[in-house]
């Protein structure tokens, strides 16, 4: 087994339920980095809230916004935005008017309500979206707690764009070129790795991509059952320091 680069998601993978890394995880990433093998993050939090909330997690490259914004050792690679979002908005708001939606601009969180009821303690800004700038965003999030719902709103899109569930939680609307998958390959490219020599370990819908296409695909054990029907291997639950365990086993 030949792993010459770690990709992990964070929420429900690599972070605990308390979103905490045990000393005995990170320690063996760490590990894994000293032997020269790139650690990479893959999240669809925003720059902010790893560089803030989770200061603790050392990484060499990352990709936020489920790969709307690609760093390669600190210096962004890639940003694949959403052009004129306030059009968008305002037609998803014109037949739903309640819907729940924030939009992502320059890491900062605009929204029409308290986001603090799906992300604890977020910052934000309110507005009803009349006055957002006119700069591109990163992404869009709508209020939807299933893929069912979720579908209503691609009618919406345009064809460079596309929407993905989140922890049926939120809809993420997005440029098609944004995804995980392709911040994996942009930051493997630059560091001269192929593919079949990453590791990839996630738990959501959206990590199902790159565990596809990664060399190997790792599950959490408390990823959603399309996560481990697709995985090559499937380690123990996040709480439970799965992806340290699996790293140990099989790198360090």
């Amino acid at each position: 087994m030949n792993i010459e680069m770690i990709v992990t998601d964070l929420d429900g993978t690599l972070l605990r339920s308390d979103k905490s890394v045990s000393k005995y995880s990170l320690g063996i990433i760490e590990k894994c980095r000293k032997r020269g093998i790139p650690f990479v993050v893959a999240t669809a939090r925003p720059i902010r809230a790893v560089e803030i909330d989770l200061p603790f997690i050392k990484y060499d490259s990352a990709i936020f916004h489920n790969g709307a914004v690609v760093r390669v050792e600190g210096k962004r690679l890639n940003a694949f935005s959403i052009k004129e979002p306030k059009d968008l908005i305002s037609q998803i708001l014109k037949d739903y008017p309640d819907m729940k939606i924030s939009v992502e601009i320059d890491d900062s969180m605009y929204a029409n309500f308290d986001p603090s009821v799906i992300w604890k303690n977020v910052a934000y800004t309110f507005t009803d979206f009349s006055d957002i700038t006119e700069k591109d965003a990163d992404k869009i999030l709508l209020s939807v707690s299933s893929i069912e719902e979720m579908k209503k709103y691609e009618r919406y899109l345009s064809k460079d764009l596309y929407i993905q569930l989140s922890e049926n939680t939120v809809g993420m609307i997005m440029n098609k070129k944004a995804s995980k998958l392709n911040g994996i390959k942009s930051i493997a490219e630059t560091y001269g790795i192929s593919l079949k020599n990453v590791v990839a370990f996630g738990d959501d819908y959206n990590d199902i991509e790159m565990l596809q296409s990664c060399g190997i695909g790792v599950s959490v054990g408390n990823a959603i059952k399309e996560v481990k029907e697709i995985a090559d291997y499937i380690c123990e639950n996040s709480d439970e320091d799965g992806i340290g365990k699996w790293l140990e086993t099989h790198v360090v």
